[in-house]
């Protein structure tokens, strides 16, 4: 376990509306990912898990602070561990939901998260799928608190959910959404996270839970869909000189987006920046590990990872 302030400890549940909470993680980099609880009624239902056992069993201790029984729900709002490896600490009293394509992507991949940071104490781990999936939207009623899940891209990954709490005015954005963190468009699309971005919007949220990063409300979606329009610019232009997307990563200039964090994450997104330019769909599948190698080329070593 890692002893710097990004450890277990350092995260924080923090009440954004009345019985609905952020759990956040700093920094927000690799894998220090958030998660949401809605407690209404005696009833609780919780919007994604950890990266780590005793990153999940964290969450779970401060779960039960504030909820009189353990989470009914468990919604993983897309594929990736760091939001779904911690399923299996509350499957014993939770019904686990997701996307079904969801479902089929965390079977498909396993744990092969963990071989990426051989060096984090990720804990004993198993994959736990999903009880329950659905296509396009479901309707979870946590006591009297109304929780729509929908389905929206290809964006982040093909099968991305977030979660709209329409009487909060909150909602759980996944990784379609990060605060001071780079997006990334690796196994999903750039073009597709765009026109996400003005579907979110039409929500009215007043507040906005990203997958990585601190709350913030709609202006998140402002920067995610600034920088990812930055990137296919860059894709253009390097299409145009004819340069590779590595090549074009290293001379990019992020402008404003040059602070957020994980910048390392250009190389993908170019890579799947230029492959929409030449026509591809939304979503298609890529060659994820040439693209994470080019990355951790482009960063000089892997990226770093706190989890």
């Amino acid at each position: 376990m890692t002893t710097r302030s990004t450890g277990p400890s350092a995260a924080r549940l923090q009440e954004i509306a009345e019985g609905v909470f952020a759990y956040v993680q700093p920094d927000g980099g690799w894998c220090l990912n958030n998660a949401g609880l809605v407690v209404s009624d005696g009833q609780a239902a919780l919007v994604d898990t950890a990266a780590t056992r005793a990153r999940a069993q964290a969450l779970k201790e401060a779960a039960a602070r504030v909820s009189p029984r353990p989470p009914r729900y468990v919604v993983n709002t897309h594929s990736h561990g760091d939001h779904t490896f911690g399923n299996q600490l509350f499957a014993d009293d939770a019904v686990i939901v997701a996307h079904e394509g969801a479902r089929v992507e965390m079977e498909a991949t396993g744990l092969h998260l963990t071989g990426l940071w051989p060096g984090v104490e990720w804990g004993e781990l198993t994959v736990t799928l999903p009880d329950l999936t659905f296509r396009d939207r479901l309707t979870l009623h946590v006591g009297r608190t109304r929780a729509e899940l929908v389905h929206l891209g290809p964006a982040h990954t093909a099968s991305d959910t977030v979660v709209w709490l329409p009487e909060r005015r909150v909602l759980y954005a996944g990784d379609l959404v990060m605060s001071g963190t780079t997006p990334f468009c690796l196994m999903g699309s750039v073009a597709g996270t765009i026109d996400v971005m003005e579907r979110l919007r039409a929500f009215g949220a007043e507040t906005v839970v990203p997958g990585h990063g601190p709350v913030g409300g709609p202006e998140l979606l402002d920067v995610t869909e600034g920088y990812l329009r930055r990137v296919q610019k860059l894709a253009a232009e390097g299409i145009r000189a004819k340069i590779s997307p590595l090549e074009a990563a290293r001379e990019a200039d992020l402008g404003p987006y040059a602070g957020l964090l994980d910048s390392e994450r250009i190389v993908p997104n170019l890579h799947r920046a230029y492959a929409e330019a030449r026509g591809a769909s939304p979503g298609e599948p890529m060659d994820v590990g040439l693209l994470f190698s080019e990355m951790v080329t482009h960063h000089g070593g892997l990226p770093a990872c706190h989890a």
